[in-house]
């Protein structure tokens, strides 16, 4: 894969810098061209300086030029990036046609996610609110459980989160608590119910814990094997796996 593919696919989840690129051409003013891609004037010049970052080399050739903003264009890699961009949403435009259900466009989205978090769980957001400078976010799992997460109001922004929205939460397995489902919680906490459906002991180190959830999504704990001792939790018993609303990471499809 050449580096202007991999850039082309970076910028393709953020289909405003493309736009702002393309205005850049046109227009020739960084500040025109934000204001056309719909960006404010800094967050235009922080994608400039991300993307320039990204591809190694200049995309934007710019000369700063006080409040105007100075002139710009886009250097010859820039030119080949929205080129091959506009191939990009042709080929889409396609693959959108020939999809026979939306539900497996987002089953592929969900699928192609790669991330660190052990826990990844898809549901719709049902409610966002603010907290301060952040956000709670209110997200409905299959089968109607509801867990929360706690972000900051630039990434709810960023990630063009409102009700409604698919989202996937992302839990690592070394934050989630393992309880018994009589156990008394914090009630800020989230706290799913499920069943053990399988231990696996290690040898040296924390056992793993697979909980099923009412919606035939599956969590993983990560405990040690004292506190499973101490607590009788065996599989097949019932349990609630409790974690903060600041551990839950959300993401979204592309």
């Amino acid at each position: 894969m050449s580096a202007l593919t991999a850039l082309a696919q970076h910028v393709t989840r953020r289909p405003q810098r493309i736009a702002l690129l393309a205005q850049i051409a046109e227009q020739g003013s960084i500040t025109r061209a934000a204001k056309a891609a719909g960006l404010s004037y800094k967050a235009a010049w922080d994608a400039i300086d991300e993307l320039n970052n990204l591809a190694g080399k200049p995309l934007v050739v710019r000369t700063v030029g006080g409040r105007g903003g100075g002139g710009a264009q886009l250097s010859d890699e820039g030119l080949r990036l929205v080129a091959l961009y506009k191939r990009l949403e042709a080929l889409q435009a396609q693959v959108l046609q020939a999809a026979e259900d939306d539900a497996d466009l987002l089953l592929l989205g969900r699928l192609m996610l790669k991330t660190s978090a052990r826990n990844q769980l898809s549901g719709t957001v049902r409610a966002i609110r603010a907290q301060g400078r952040n956000d709670l976010v209110d997200l409905e799992l299959a089968g109607g459980a509801r867990l929360r997460a706690q972000i900051t109001r630039p990434s709810t922004e960023k990630l063009e989160l409102q009700v409604g929205s698919p989202a996937v939460a992302l839990i690592k397995a070394g934050w989630v608590e393992l309880q018994a489902p009589t156990e008394a919680s914090a009630p800020e906490l989230n706290q799913l119910q499920g069943w053990i459906e399988e231990i696996l002991d290690e040898a040296d180190g924390p056992s793993e814990v697979r909980i099923s959830l009412p919606g035939g999504q599956t969590l993983c704990a990560l405990v040690d094997p004292t506190q499973l001792a101490d607590r009788t939790l065996r599989v097949g018993d019932p349990v609630c796996a409790v974690f903060s609303p600041q551990q839950v990471l959300l993401g979204t499809q592309l």
